[in-house]
């Protein structure tokens, strides 16, 4: 698989500059052109370059007054800028690096020295990268963790709030996990919880809907935007195509598994006394009762029959 390239944003009213940074970065890096400020951050917001080389002498809004913009919106704020200027006194200097600027490079520019400031950045980039994506990820399955989850659920929860939009979670717990340890061993267990993890990754449609490993053999969702009808297809598909799975324990043997499921959905609304804490709570009645009346099913809270739960 090609790897895929770290991008930058030059941003240049002058069209000779602009020709000699791309020349320079486009072999490295991939290349996005814009020739003001307002184009700039318009292109920042839907590009979300890794990296962006600004001018600061630009006609209508020049460099310091588009950083200072960046700086103070929530999905730009953390995308480095180096200037790349003709101002090259200490004040101007100063000034960039107070208003956030990461480096600092005067015109006439040398190309070597681009290549590097902008290597430096890039290696910078990608490190804090790689041990944000260690630090929400689960180790065993490869998607979110519980931390990071519930960090993105409490924002959605939040935003449909805002919106009042439905907002649907799911709980999903493998039936009789500890007895397929014990028959089959750990490492047999974990590679079934990793190839459960991907069936699941696999039947989200949107980039919005997010998947965690909850606890153990338990994995949650959530579903931004959608009804209890649509959370019951995505875990009926996902309910059905853990059960079709052949998991392999050798070349010549499979096996297979089920899942319980418990949904809940919900319109947050704004001063009531039903919590974050509650909804998921009662996603996870559903699931218990799921379990409890029969496992490898799909159980919505609000459809459960009684408010008592059978043994699992």
């Amino acid at each position: 698989m090609e790897k895929v390239k770290n991008s930058i944003l030059v941003v240049d009213d002058e069209a000779m500059n602009i020709t000699a940074l791309s020349h320079i970065l486009k072999q490295d890096y991939t290349v996005y052109v814009e020739k003001d400020g307002q184009g700039c951050i318009e292109a920042a917001r839907e590009l979300m370059p890794d990296l962006i080389l600004l001018d600061i002498i630009m006609p209508a809004m020049n460099g310091f007054e588009v950083i200072a913009t960046l700086k103070k919106d929530e999905a730009t704020r953390d995308i480095p800028v180096i200037f790349v200027t003709g101002l090259n006194n200490a004040q101007d200097e100063e000034m960039g690096f107070v208003l956030g600027a990461a480096d600092y490079i005067s015109k006439p520019f040398s190309a070597s020295v681009v290549k590097l400031r902008v290597k430096s950045q890039i290696q910078i980039i990608n490190q804090m990268r790689l041990i944000h994506n260690i630090s929400i990820t689960d180790a065993l399955t490869g998607i979110g963790n519980r931390r990071y989850f519930y960090t993105q659920l409490e924002q959605e929860w939040q935003r449909s709030m805002r919106q009042q939009t439905t907002i649907s979670f799911i709980m999903l717990d493998i039936d009789h996990f500890k007895t397929y340890n014990d028959t089959h061993g750990h490492l047999q267990g974990d590679m079934v919880l990793k190839e459960t993890a991907q069936i699941i990754k696999g039947s989200l449609a949107r980039a919005i809907d997010k998947a965690a490993r909850w606890g153990g053999e338990e994995f949650a969702i959530i579903l931004p935007d959608t009804t209890m009808e649509g959370a019951k297809l995505v875990a009926e598909r996902i309910r059905e195509t853990v059960e079709a799975h052949a998991f392999v324990i050798d070349p010549s043997t499979t096996t297979s598994i089920t899942v319980s499921i418990g949904i809940n959905c919900n319109v947050p609304k704004r001063g009531a006394d039903y919590t974050l804490e509650n909804f998921v709570s009662d996603a996870d009645k559903a699931l218990y009762y799921a379990k409890g009346t029969g496992r490898n099913r799909v159980c919505v809270f609000t459809e459960m029959t009684d408010d008592t739960f059978p043994n699992v």
